[in-house]
């Protein structure tokens, strides 16, 4: 009878280990998988900054130099299709990571451009407003690149935990999938040539 009880008591134990173990893990990785998330609402939001700053760029430049006029319609055009390519966080994949970032790039190229035009305008270059929405811009700049480190790094911390062994089982037994990771688009590795 003891034996019987011994044995009882053993699987009662090995099941609310077992159960904890699962229930610890998932709820790692849902956590987990949610900082990715919250993270790139971050990357997200940077961007929009980014793209909040331009309109008023584009309006203190225009004032300085009115015959530009197709370059500003570039970088109006180039951030209507930035702030248009939207990700859902929990839909991430690495195809709406490329459109996503090459929309972006796109508008990084047209506000090169206008950087170019404004290198024609001594006067615009030290306007006292031209000059804070330049530093608001570089500074946004710096915030995007940290922001998608940091959206890697906790991609990454993710990706990891739901691959390990006796956790990746789990992982998918429940759905849980690997992140993509925000990655530069080819030839970003080449500086730009900027012709006057």
């Amino acid at each position: 009878m003891k034996k019987s009880w011994i044995i009882i008591a053993v699987i009662v134990i090995l099941i609310v280990i077992a159960y904890s173990w699962f229930k610890g893990t998932y709820n790692d990785m849902v956590t987990r998988q949610e900082a990715v998330k919250a993270q790139w609402s971050q990357v997200e939001n940077v961007y929009q900054r980014r793209a909040d700053l331009i309109p008023n760029l584009v309006n203190t430049v225009k004032g300085y130099a009115t015959h530009e006029k197709e370059t500003l319609e570039g970088v109006i055009e180039a951030r209507s299709k930035a702030t248009a390519v939207n990700i859902d966080a929990g839909k991430l994949s690495p195809q709406a990571l490329q459109n996503f970032q090459q929309a972006q790039d796109g508008l990084s190229s047209a506000l090169s451009r206008l950087m170019v035009v404004v290198e024609r305008y001594p006067d615009l270059k030290a306007n006292q407003n031209f000059m804070e929405l330049q530093a608001q811009l570089e500074g946004t700049e710096n915030r995007i690149a940290t922001e998608r480190r940091r959206f890697n790094q906790m991609t990454q911390a993710y990706n990891t935990y739901i691959k390990t062994f006796p956790k990746n089982i789990l992982a998918n037994m429940s759905g849980f999938g690997e992140m993509p990771y925000f990655k530069a688009v080819k030839g970003a590795e080449k500086a730009p040539v900027v012709k006057f």
